[in-house]
């Protein structure tokens, strides 16, 4: 009787996939296409962006001086720092090192958990400042005066908190799949033969953190004290 070898990823071609290079082709095609739907959902808040801040460059300049520059560019380095860790878990998912895929993405976990815990500091800084537009907003400088253009420096602080509020809610999305990735590695799921969960997801999160570098010079450090005197 001729002897029959069992492919152990098999089980993960879906029926309607001829075998699993088509089935990954497909995947990846599928992942490109949402993440070109995601620059355009983020591409709307940043015109929205540049036409307020060409329309009122006083108040977006006074505005900016008020977000916390240091809290801003430690978060970006840890970002950075997760891109670094979800590359590498790729490539150790590629050929199949169990323990490094593990480690290095609860090494993405911790980092994006840290970006978020300090987000949530800075919106509860910006709570205390009375910086949330609405009832009781208040834009101050660190000397007390009243930002410039007091009457439009709410929308600099609404597309920040809906830019920043956005992503750190594909954050949050994204936190939620790498435990669900973490879970499935220590199973021992993904290898040389089937990684394409692990790959795909690494361009969701490197997405997230090209996305951080565009938000961060734009309300951290574009006219960073270039405020009217």
């Amino acid at each position: 009787m001729a002897s029959h070898v069992v492919d152990p990823h098999a089980s993960t071609v879906q029926h309607h996939f001829e075998n699993a290079e088509q089935q990954k082709d497909a995947s990846t095609i599928g992942m490109w296409v949402f993440l070109v739907t995601e620059v355009m959902f983020f591409g709307g808040m940043f015109l929205a962006y540049f036409v307020y801040r060409q329309a009122y460059p006083a108040a977006f300049a006074s505005a900016s001086n008020n977000t916390n520059l240091l809290i801003g560019a430690a978060n970006t380095t840890v970002l950075i720092c997760s891109s670094l860790t979800m590359a590498l878990a790729v490539h150790f998912a590629a050929i199949g090192k169990k323990e490094l895929i593990v480690l290095f993405l609860i090494l993405t976990l911790l980092l994006g958990g840290t970006f978020l815990g300090v987000k949530a500091y800075e919106y509860h800084d910006k709570y205390v400042r009375h910086e949330i537009p609405g009832h009781g907003f208040d834009c101050r400088d660190e000397s007390g005066k009243p930002c410039i253009d007091a009457a439009h420096t709410p929308l600099f602080f609404a597309l920040y908190f809906g830019m920043t509020g956005l992503h750190a809610t594909h954050m949050i999305v994204g936190v939620g799949i790498i435990l669900f990735l973490i879970a499935q590695a220590r199973k021992g799921a993904y290898g040389p033969e089937w990684h394409t969960p692990v790959e795909l997801f690494g361009l969701y999160w490197h997405f997230v953190d090209i996305v951080w570098i565009f938000l961060f010079p734009l309300l951290y450090l574009i006219d960073r004290s270039a405020v009217p005197k």
